[in-house]
């Protein structure tokens, strides 16, 4: 996926790491970016036979992690250099069950705030049908200012005073 010079610079080198193939769990998995605006992530995850679980269905765990992917993708088009993200809470509803055929999961953040930030996704399967219904919330963190650490001096013993008293 190209990366415009109008995306910030965390999603400009987010886009440079997937398409690089530079995230380890994207590439087992096979998922990749599909599309991304303001406020807006895509992310398909390629159908394999290594993603089935002993159902012979797409495992649940990948259609979570796509539509956590999809959320990160959407809320990276919102930050400013230095801020940091990560997943604080997610809740799915599975709809539908994955056979043979990719999904794509898109993520709309509802809400962007200075320590939070909430995502709405939809997860569909090849065939456009509803796999999943989720809502994330992401915690956001701030660039920290350098810790300037003083030296310590150290103080001059005086004589213990003698009680006279």
């Amino acid at each position: 996926m190209p990366s415009p010079p109008t995306f910030p610079a965390p999603l400009r080198k987010f886009l440079r790491k997937a398409a690089g193939g530079d995230i380890p769990f994207w590439s087992t998995i096979g998922m990749e970016v599909v599309e991304s605006a303001t406020g807006m992530g895509r992310v398909r995850v390629r159908f394999d036979k290594g993603l089935l679980n002993s159902n012979g269905v797409m495992h649940g765990g990948v259609v979570f992690s796509a539509a956590d992917a999809a959320t990160a993708v959407a809320l990276l088009s919102l930050m400013q250099a230095g801020e940091r993200m990560a997943t604080t809470e997610m809740k799915i509803n599975f709809i539908k069950s994955v056979q043979a055929c990719d999904i794509i999961a898109e993520a709309c953040i509802l809400h962007r705030g200075g320590h939070t930030a909430v995502g709405d996704v939809t997860v569909r399967d090849g065939a456009g049908n509803l796999v999943a219904k989720a809502l994330a919330t992401f915690a956001i963190t701030q660039p920290r200012a350098p810790v300037v650490r003083r030296k310590r001096v150290a103080k001059k013993k005086t004589p213990a005073r003698k009680n006279t008293g």
